[in-house]
């Protein structure tokens, strides 16, 4: 439980609370929160036998259309509800909501077991294979993202064009900047740790409004429930000053993109094994396998880090984004990050993942290829970039776009191994739809192209 509260702790409390209704959401395959308020008395039942929530949530996109090749759910099934499990641990209070409980649920499927397609029990077995070795994975995630002055209307009006930016101008790391928005920059700092989300340090990022935050680091789940939730909250609190946020990888052609950054170690009896000491990095041979999964494993799994065809718009040359398989020691140009420090402070920074990915998936893939690399005792073969990465030529480039990036996840055998054929097979599906709704699509680009000359 949350600390060292029982269930029936935390149910007591939701008893107590004043509010009469209480809010749960689950996590879509795209990594969005999807949930409901629901009567007190109806959540203190479910909290004993789950609750029915329309497994549509797993069978449309991020825009509500339907897929039209998905296996799980569609119109061939009817769309009935799936069991939505509450997890009691997760516990919260809204308070920008009037102090509403707060809970994340998994989903079974019917029998008791893990719903294959859930991206948070993807996690959990990821996590329960890393237990079995005695490994608890500890992460913090990272995020950058756009602010405007903008409200779903006006950015409706204006055609979904030129939205206005917080501020003008790059200004990274400004004292300065943070003064023009104060109560808004103050609400996300204060109101996310009342909300169990807290903050190591909220900065600006170099483009015009841009913000980036840094989650307070915690095991693995926790790690995950607090990057999902970090977003929706950030968007619930924004709303309130005028704010739009953005966590697209990529908005502009002219300023960098967002990135989702995920720093991780490896603990075991109280003890990080990704240090030592005596190595020239302070780099454990348990860390170096761990980091060689990884660098093997990423091209077959990048959309589970890059998971939409906007994503593949920030991996480009000389925009703080990686675009080939490299790692280096405090390197910002490369996939993957060693953080060398104390016992305590080892750790890896997964750098290739942007804003817009399910922090669910990513952690699960990111921590099953490093697993993986422990269990097969694989050795760190490559050196270590030094300098700018993107003119590391021999090193393995990227798939370039999202179709790209899912066909080689469709024909992997060890994306299959770590992740499951079922769920592999669904994310492949959504990958699928997701890169035929951009083929379709005419855009401004295509417009000032072709429109007069052609």
């Amino acid at each position: 439980m949350t600390g060292s509260r029982s269930a029936a702790d935390v149910l007591e409390e939701v008893r107590r609370s004043p509010s009469q209704k209480v809010k749960v959401a689950i996590t879509d395959v795209d990594g969005i929160l999807r949930g409901k308020y629901v009567h007190k008395e109806k959540f203190l039942s479910a909290a004993e036998t789950g609750f029915g929530f329309c497994n549509v949530v797993f069978g449309w996109d991020s825009s509500d259309v339907c897929y039209d090749n998905g296996s799980y759910t569609g119109w061939h099934s009817g769309y009935p509800d799936a069991l939505a499990r509450i997890d009691l641990s997760t516990h919260r209070v809204v308070p920008w909501d009037g102090g509403v409980p707060f809970f994340l649920a998994d989903f079974e499927d019917g029998q008791g077991r893990p719903l294959g397609v859930c991206p948070r029990q993807l996690f959990k077995r990821v996590l329960a294979r890393a237990a079995a070795r005695g490994l608890v994975p500890d992460a913090g995630l990272e995020y950058e993202w756009f602010n405007f002055q903008e409200t779903p209307q006006t950015w409706a009006a204006k055609g979904h064009t030129s939205p206005l930016p917080l501020t003008p101008g790059m200004f990274g790391y400004s004292i300065v900047r943070p003064a023009h928005n104060r109560p808004y920059f103050t609400a996300l700092f204060d109101e996310l740790a009342a909300f169990r989300v807290p903050l190591e340090g909220l900065h600006t990022e170099t483009g015009p409004g841009v913000f980036e935050a840094a989650i307070l680091h915690a095991p693995g789940l926790e790690a995950a429930d607090r990057a999902v939730l970090f977003k929706t909250a950030v968007k619930e609190i924004a709303q309130r000053f005028g704010v739009m946020p953005t966590f697209m990888a990529r908005w502009s052609r002219e300023l960098p993109g967002c990135g989702g950054h995920m720093h991780q170690s490896l603990w075991q009896d109280g003890r990080n094994v990704f240090h030592d000491e005596k190595d020239p990095h302070r780099m454990s041979q348990t860390f170096k396998s761990y980091l060689a999964g990884q660098l093997h494993a990423l091209p077959d799994l990048l959309p589970f880090f890059a998971p939409t065809v906007n994503s593949y718009k920030r991996l480009v040359e000389g925009f703080w984004a990686p675009t080939r398989v490299t790692w280096g020691v405090d390197n910002r140009t490369v996939a993957f990050r060693v953080i060398p420090g104390r016992a305590s402070s080892t750790r890896l920074e997964v750098r290739v993942g942007g804003a817009d990915l399910n922090p669910y998936l990513a952690m699960a893939a990111s921590v099953a290829a490093g697993v993986w690399g422990i269990e097969q005792g694989l050795p760190l073969s490559d050196e270590p970039v030094t300098g700018s990465a993107y003119q590391a030529e021999k090193a393995v480039r990227l798939p370039r776009t999202l179709q790209e990036a899912t066909d080689r996840l469709r024909r992997s055998a060890l994306a299959r191994e770590l992740l499951g054929e079922e769920f592999v097979d669904h994310f492949v599906r959504t990958r699928d739809w997701e890169w035929r709704q951009a083929q379709q699509a005419v855009t401004d680009w295509e417009l000032k192209r072709y429109f007069e000359i052609i």
